[in-house]
């Protein structure tokens, strides 16, 4: 594959997501290296929609600690119900905040994330292994688009 995505910036978001999963199948096919999966996972999906933050969090030792991503330098640890990435991980469940400030006891790692997506990644047993943190420096970007595709690409990673 190229190392360029090729992705029409005037798409709609679904088109755009489209877009994406072929050339991400196409990025990671044949390489084992989670590592460098999840690094140019990141990088694509920033590229690709312009957000501010995108980044795992990986389960160790009963907390959350950062993995690869793309942004602003983030919180290193987080415990299991605080924040948006902690509460997700908690419940099992997407968590989508259209505004993190009034997210009750939303982590401000960055001060110019305005909104934010979540998702829990699961390993065969339905434990929680990771959580995807997408943020937007713009309020109410992420909606049931973003949630049904981030999925799909999450389990390109499988």
């Amino acid at each position: 594959m190229s190392k360029d995505l090729i992705i029409d910036r005037n798409a709609s978001k679904k088109e755009r997501y489209e877009q994406l999963i072929p050339q991400m199948e196409s990025l990671i096919l044949g390489e084992s290296n989670s590592l460098a999966n999840h690094s140019n996972f990141c990088a694509a999906l920033k590229q690709t929609f312009n957000f501010l933050w995108v980044g795992f969090y990986h389960v160790i030792d009963d907390e959350l600690v950062l993995g690869t991503f793309q942004g602003p330098i983030a919180c290193t640890r987080i415990k299991k119900g605080r924040g948006v990435c902690g509460t997700a991980w908690e419940k099992k469940e997407v968590v989508i905040v259209e505004d993190v400030d009034l997210f009750p006891g939303h982590i401000a790692c960055s001060s110019d994330s305005r909104s934010e997506i979540v998702l829990p990644v699961f390993d065969n047993n339905g434990e929680v292994i990771a959580i995807l943190d997408v943020d937007h420096s713009e309020l109410k970007t992420f909606d049931e688009i973003d949630h049904i595709y981030l999925n799909r690409l999450l389990a390109l990673l499988k």
